[in-house]
């Protein structure tokens, strides 16, 4: 039988699946409020799996308390658990645990940044309505890096491997071709809603973290001056039929910011007692070898001479595999 945790991480996954599938379809009207409402709800779930799993997944660690109003006015002297409309127990919220989690060192500033402007976003598709495209495009950009902190958590917390799935969101770009406007007009809502997010983002550091308030794309289309120009795609690397693309050094560095003694260091503020000996480079081969390019990348110094020097850089994801030999200080 499962436990209360595992259950959850399980329905956590199916609702974004979920939002991403109808996100990604061609033609649905709804796309932007539906995938909200399913990513939140896929957020709440695995925020409240991680909260049972730290707190031997007992259900009364959900349960919202809070001392109630006697006839005399008086307020109650103990707490009791409050009650939904039908008399269930009433569970903490996403924003309260995700919160509680950043407090105890579980979850990052900027994951926490990102599934606050998840939910402004839900709330006002659900209490009211979007009114402009405006809020499509930065939901393209809240949502990927949502889908992105989302797999890295499953991963990390529950050493659940989502590449089974297509986790990825469909650019805008391929869904609605951008259309030539002269202005953009902005109304009172939407300005708020920009003003909360670029408080977010500058709360955040996406320069020492794996998990992302945003993410930016920048995406051109162009006609091909060849009849039998070919598509392509990036897919993994073990895939021998896929067509080939080549990434610029800026875009490498990009995908791979981390060289070796930066990702040392890395290491070292991270884990208690960490030192370079023969159980960090069996880890660490370990961990190239098996995960290869989805956390580290060989590069030559001189691309033309593939006998010359190589070196090393890494994703920040990485760490989400050390961290299960290696025992992280408080944050």
């Amino acid at each position: 039988m499962k436990s209360r945790s595992k259950e959850l991480i399980d329905k956590a996954i199916a609702a974004t699946v979920s939002a991403i599938e109808i996100y990604n379809k061609p033609d649905f009207r709804y796309r932007a409020e539906t995938f909200c409402i399913l990513a939140v709800n896929g957020w709440e779930l695995l925020i409240k799996a991680k909260w049972l799993k730290q707190n031997g997944n007992k259900i009364q660690s959900l349960y919202e308390k809070g001392r109630f109003q006697k006839k005399d006015g008086s307020k109650s002297k103990r707490a009791r658990i409050k009650r939904t409309r039908s008399g269930n127990p009433f569970t903490h919220g996403l924003d309260y645990l995700a919160k509680k989690l950043v407090a105890q060192g579980h979850l990052e500033q900027n994951a926490l940044a990102n599934i606050q402007a998840l939910l402004e976003l839900r709330d006002s598709s659900v209490h009211f309505y979007n009114p402009s495209s405006n809020f499509a495009n930065k939901l393209q950009e809240i949502g990927a890096a949502s889908v992105k902190n989302f797999v890295s958590l499953v991963e990390e917390w529950f050493e659940r491997d989502l590449s089974e799935f297509n986790f990825y969101l469909m650019p805008l770009s391929f869904i609605n071709l951008p259309k030539q406007t002269k202005s953009v007009v902005l109304n009172k809502e939407e300005e708020n809603f920009l003003n909360y997010l670029e408080q977010l983002e500058t709360e955040g550091d996406e320069s020492d973290s794996k998990y992302s308030v945003t993410i930016n794309m920048d995406i051109k289309l162009t006609r091909s001056k060849s009849n039998d120009a070919l598509g392509v795609r990036i897919v993994d690397s073990t895939n021998t039929d896929a067509p080939e693309v080549r990434m610029t050094e800026e875009q490498i560095l990009e995908q791979y910011p981390w060289d070796y003694k930066t990702f040392i260091d890395k290491c070292r503020k991270r884990y208690i007692g960490f030192k370079m000996n023969k159980e960090f480079y069996k880890i660490k081969n370990s961990v190239c070898e098996e995960k290869k390019e989805k956390v580290c990348k060989i590069r030559h110094l001189d691309p033309k001479n593939p006998n010359g020097a190589k070196k090393p850089f890494f994703k920040p994801e990485i760490l989400i595999e050390f961290d299960k030999h290696y025992t992280k200080r408080n944050q």
